[in-house]
């Protein structure tokens, strides 16, 4: 005889199932009391180690790099300056010459005989006025004895007039002469550097043609191009700097092409009152001594300018600086806690960040240990007197965020 399963068996095993359950879940909470409790293996984590520097207000200058062309100073165009046929050739193309130093002859004879018939010239209006005044002489002294008429003196002194006139303009025609034919030597403008010849010795050149280019290269002027901010401040640092009477000189230094620094300090001498629209910047130019010839007009460089000087402000590494929801902002510890203070930024200068407000003398700034922290955290500080000591990267001691986040997961 089969009997009939017991009513109530199936209850029967999931009662005692979840009365295990229940034994199992009042062990964990047991264990973790005891993790929570003090001496219990647990306890609250520490406070996050962080590196701190202190900070002072200095002075900063803030210096912007451009790229520059030289040019020289003067770059004068040689022209002929009488017609004729160019004989000779006096100097070696690209050679540096003095000022009046001859640089080219051109067929004198036509211009000497020009000469002597303004000479000629001359002497017979010499010869005419020279009789016009013996002359004079007679019928003046004629017309005081009451012997000629008063018409007779007015033509006399009329005619020794019109000799005067014509010995002046024959005398300005000698003088024109003699001019043409020192023209017919072509003579250096100005002390510089000497470019090609434009026309080969023997050519028929007309008055004004272009003969070759001298160009002074000491002092040599180098021509950049400001951004538009840059040039307000070096107008408003100009203004700042001036007196009643001149402006102070604003100081430039020059990098040449191979890298290396260029001895001589310059100065800025120009900064144009106009925004180019094109490029949204300001045309400027520093003059450099140049003494020996070492900064070649044409060449491309590299200028420095000094475009601003800022007074009580401070320099913090870049690293130090965060982003919080009003916007920049640095951690400053005090009392072993760290406090978030917003800033306001300036340029940065040397790879440091200058900043103009929001921080006090003596504070101590975090530069390590940033990623985790939260304004009024408490914090194990270690002091370094400059961020150069630490390498910002990998601080011995600094909790990573992976650090963070493997510490979560085991507990």
């Amino acid at each position: 005889m089969r009997l009939a399963p017991l009513e109530g068996h199936r209850p029967l095993k999931t009662l005692a199932l979840a009365g295990l359950l229940a034994v199992g879940l009042s062990a964990c909470g047991q264990d973790n009391d005891q993790a929570a409790a003090p001496g219990g293996g647990g306890g609250d984590r520490p406070p996050p180690p962080v590196v701190v520097v202190g900070v002072e207000s200095r002075s900063v200058e803030v210096i912007e790099e451009y790229a520059a062309r030289a040019r020289g100073s003067r770059e004068v165009e040689v022209r002929a300056r009488v017609e004729g046929i160019l004989e000779e050739r006096l100097y070696t193309e690209g050679q540096v010459v003095e000022h009046g130093a001859a640089l080219f002859r051109i067929d004198r004879e036509p211009y000497e005989i020009e000469l002597k018939r303004a000479e000629a010239e001359r002497a017979n209006a010499q010869a005419e006025l020279n009789q016009a005044n013996r002359e004079w002489q007679r019928i003046s002294t004629l017309f005081n004895q009451n012997a000629v008429s008063e018409r007779e003196r007015d033509s006399s002194l009329s005619a020794r007039e019109l000799a005067e006139a014509r010995y002046a303009l024959a005398a300005a025609g000698v003088a024109s002469a003699e001019l043409n034919l020192s023209y017919t030597q072509v003579e250096a403008p100005l002390a510089g550097l000497t470019g090609l010849e434009s026309f080969p010795e023997g050519s028929l050149i007309e008055r004004g043609t272009l003969l070759t280019s001298v160009t002074q290269r000491d002092p040599v002027h180098v021509r950049f191009s400001l951004p538009e901010r840059d040039a307000a401040l070096q107008r408003a640092a100009r203004r700042a700097m001036s007196d009643a009477q001149a402006e102070a000189p604003r100081e430039a230094w020059l990098t040449l092409p191979d890298g290396s620094e260029y001895a001589e300090r310059g100065q800025i001498d120009f900064t144009d009152s106009t925004i180019d629209p094109r490029t949204g910047s300001v045309s400027a130019r520093a003059v450099f001594p140049n003494p020996n010839g070492d900064v070649v007009p044409g060449q491309f460089v590299r200028v420095r300018v000094l475009v601003q000087e800022l007074d009580d402000v401070f320099l913090v590494p870049q690293e130090a600086v965060g982003q919080g929801p009003s916007g920049p902002r640095i951690f400053v510890v005090e009392d072993d806690q760290a406090h978030a203070r917003d800033v306001e930024l300036g340029p940065i200068v040397d790879n440091r960040q200058v900043v103009l407000a929001g921080l006090e003398a003596g504070d101590r700034i975090v530069i390590s240990g940033l990623v985790t922290l939260q304004d009024g955290m408490p914090v194990q500080a270690s002091v370094v007197d400059s961020a150069e000591e630490v390498d910002l990267n990998e601080t011995a001691g600094e909790v990573s965020l992976d650090d963070e986040i493997a510490a979560d997961e085991e507990a």
